[in-house]
């Protein structure tokens, strides 16, 4: 079962950022993957996820993980699976799809305006107290960068934990 892995990952990474974890890589990529889940399809004002570029801007996160040169989306049947999956095999690496989905205008009476969308691959490394993001822009106008696509990420698996999991390796 090639579940996480995309064959035709490509090669030009447009952004890297390592951190260390006190957790396993298995528990690690457990808590990745649901969170993926919980955060896809859940409207975000753009202030909770970065300095906004688009006033009263909303952002709506679509993950995927990957299987046999597909996405798969990651719905709560999908996280269940993909959970039950790392369970019992050990994975070196994941990849995921990113739709970022982006909004203009939501006040009372306000029509909500859709913007162009960005399309991110992202490649998670995990080693022994170590988690690297590989981050990819498909396409898209960059309204939210690939750090801060990390930062999201990062900030919610900490904020998923009553100790913080992810710190920002330092280079020596």
């Amino acid at each position: 079962m090639t579940l996480g892995f995309y064959d035709n990952f490509p090669p030009n990474i447009h952004y890297v950022e390592t951190f260390t974890s006190p957790l396993s890589s298995r528990q690690l990529q457990q808590r990745l993957i649901q969170l993926l889940g919980e955060v896809n399809r859940k409207e975000t004002s753009f202030e909770e996820v970065a300095i906004p570029t688009i006033p009263d801007g909303t952002v709506i996160f679509e993950f995927g993980l990957a299987e046999l040169g597909n996405f798969n989306y990651l719905s709560a049947e999908e996280v269940t699976r993909a959970v039950a999956f790392l369970a019992k095999a050990q994975v070196a690496s994941l990849d995921f799809f990113c739709s970022i989905r982006y909004y203009k205008g939501k006040g009372e009476g306000e029509k909500r305006q859709a913007l162009k969308f960005d399309y991110y691959m992202l490649r998670t490394v995990f080693g022994k107290g170590t988690f690297e993001v590989q981050v990819f822009h498909e396409r898209g106008p960059r309204y939210l960068s690939p750090e801060d696509l990390v930062k999201f990420i990062a900030e919610r698996l900490n904020g998923s934990s009553s100790r913080k999991i992810l710190k920002e390796a330092t280079n020596p």
